[in-house]
């Protein structure tokens, strides 16, 4: 049996932006062919133009695909899953929790690499990515081999985890993807189940534009008590290229690790 991570591009937008650009170029001929006058003129041009961004935005769509899946050339995924693993060091008889674990790659990378730890990954597996499920990061952890790993459903917003629950806590791209909430305090609320002398390993894209001034929120944790506090840029080649991150639009893409 063979893990299925799925894709960070679903199945159901590359297709529907297939039809959307065959569909307007369609429409562009139909026009040309029986519209009269300068109506026809205008409604060719404006169709002509959505089939050629639509075009383009597929061919990224298919693009983006071949480089985030696991059997694709360029692997991205697996990349950035097993190197954001390895910066998680879990004690023996430790747990960690993986927030946002989606189909599961990253808890199941850290429980291979802590195989006398606990790890569990939750996430609220909302209908937007509907591909993601309690059942296919189940699926995944049996073909993988891995039986030290529980899923359970958590909203990053707030966590059903009492206080210092947990020797480490990762998570990987989910908090720039949750709108109207500040991402400081949802990195917050993820360090508050930390137990003390707990690692952190949070890799996302944290722009400013995204997370505010990320160097004043580094130096609020040391004055918190926090040790080791670092920001690792993941596109210097660590995961990915300055060039792969502006083409799949991972600018930003960085790694906020600790000790509490």
């Amino acid at each position: 049996m063979k893990p299925e991570y799925s894709n960070w591009v679903p199945d159901k937008l590359k297709k529907e932006m297939l039809l959307a650009t065959v569909a307007f170029a369609i429409l562009a001929v139909l026009c040309g062919l029986f519209v009269p006058g300068t109506l026809k003129v205008i409604l060719v041009v404006i169709l002509i133009a959505a089939s050629i961004v639509c075009g383009w935005f597929t061919w990224w769509c298919y693009t983006a695909y071949n480089a985030f899946s696991y059997d694709g050339d360029i692997q991205l995924s697996r990349k950035i899953v097993e190197g954001t693993a390895d910066f998680v060091h879990v004690p023996d008889d430790g747990a960690c929790l993986d927030v946002g674990c989606g189909s599961g790659a990253l808890t199941i990378a850290v429980a291979k690499k802590n195989p006398r730890a606990y790890i569990v990954g939750c996430d609220r597996w909302g209908k937007e990515y509907s591909n993601f499920s309690r059942k296919l990061c189940e699926k995944n952890a049996a073909a993988e081999g891995v039986a030290n790993v529980r899923f359970q459903h958590g909203d990053a917003t707030k966590l059903p985890f009492p206080d210092e629950s947990f020797d480490a806590v990762t998570s990987n791209y989910v908090y720039h993807n949750i709108t109207e909430h500040n991402k400081q305090k949802l990195l917050l609320e993820t360090l508050r189940v930390l137990k003390k002398g707990g690692t952190f390993v949070i890799h996302d894209l944290m722009s400013k534009s995204k997370y505010g001034d990320m160097d004043a929120f580094v130096r609020k944790l040391k004055d918190m008590g926090y040790e080791e506090v670092r920001l690792i840029d993941t596109t210097d080649s660590r995961f990915m290229t300055k060039k792969q991150a502006s083409k799949y639009m991972l600018q930003g893409s960085t790694i906020l690790c600790g000790r509490k």
